[in-house]
């Protein structure tokens, strides 16, 4: 086995999607209602360059199609979780960028995203200097002035998840993380009920880049 850790973890994902359907995952949501909101709060165009990172199999694509926005792009470290959002998807995938990689190594073009969306990927960053790449991969890729929605778990959210450990926030927790670049625009809180009937708190922090 290697020792890279970041293979690891993307070998950790691939099992993950290879073993279960798309509903079967613990954060899978028929419809990202509180994601597709605060997208449309921001005011962003239907042409606005979006990015969902860790979308993986995640429906908030669907519903962003199906709400007329065009210009998509979702990241995600497993090939298996993208390649079943593109066969769900059928013909319609192709107007998605899809991009295979880890957030933390990819080179994501400088100041090109009006929104960045991130559901229960930066609670995973358990290392500060993880969480501060992060912190540094938004800055370099959205706009001034674009918005950055940003999901955890909440404080009394669970500590792991698939099996991996995880940070909880609260929303001045998260928003701290991000710092003085980012003006905080608002905070929710979501009870999020899994297809095993699960609840599970998350918090959403959704912030501005500052110009």
């Amino acid at each position: 086995m290697t020792g890279d850790p970041a293979l690891k973890e993307k070998n950790h994902w691939e099992k993950v999607y290879s073993s279960k359907s798309e509903d079967e995952v613990s954060w899978f949501q028929e419809h990202a209602e509180v994601s597709v909101r605060l997208i449309e709060q921001t005011g962003a165009s239907k042409s606005a360059n979006i990015i969902d990172v860790g979308g993986g199999a995640s429906k908030l694509v669907d519903d962003l199609l199906d709400r007329g926005y065009d210009n998509l792009t979702v990241l995600d470290l497993s090939a298996e979780a993208l390649a079943k959002a593109r066969r769900r998807l059928g013909a319609k995938a192709d107007k998605v960028r899809w991009l295979e990689a880890n957030i933390l190594e990819i080179d994501l073009p400088n100041q090109a995203y009006d929104v960045w969306h991130d559901r229960a990927v930066f609670h995973f960053l358990t290392d500060e200097r993880e969480r501060k790449a992060y912190v540094d991969a938004v800055l370099c890729a959205v706009k001034p002035g674009g918005h950055v929605i940003v999901a955890t778990f909440a404080e009394d959210g669970p500590e792991t998840c698939s099996g991996l450990p995880v940070v909880r926030y609260s929303a001045d927790q998260l928003h701290g993380e991000f710092g003085a670049p980012f003006d905080l625009l608002g905070q929710e809180r979501e009870e999020h009920h899994t297809p095993a009937g699960v609840v599970q708190c998350f918090v959403y922090c959704f912030c501005r880049k500052l110009d």
